[in-house]
């Protein structure tokens, strides 16, 4: 199993264009508070649980939206810049 995963980085980029869906009455004026991330897991990752345990372990703010995109990936929109910010910082 280790060596499936030998060449994986996290600093490896991807070159896959991601596409995300916004509303269309959305201001331009309003901060872009939203990350994309995915697991790096070979096993299935059961969206609801997910989604209530990063919620819990990031105690936001303001809230958070995840969205699943599909393919262990995810879409996160943050509703306060500090709760944005703590996650970029290193929170789980």
């Amino acid at each position: 199993m280790e060596t499936d995963f030998a060449g994986l980085t996290l600093e490896e980029e991807e070159y896959e264009i991601l596409q995300i869906q916004t509303d269309a009455g959305t201001n331009g004026d309003v901060e872009i508070l939203q990350l994309v991330g995915c697991f790096l897991t070979a096993s299935i990752v059961h969206f609801p649980v997910m989604r209530s345990t990063m919620a819990n372990l990031w105690h936001p703010v303001r809230g958070v939206q995840i969205r699943d995109l599909g393919e262990k990936r995810y879409f996160f929109q943050f509703f306060h810049l500090i709760d944005l910010e703590r996650v970029i910082k290193g929170s789980p």
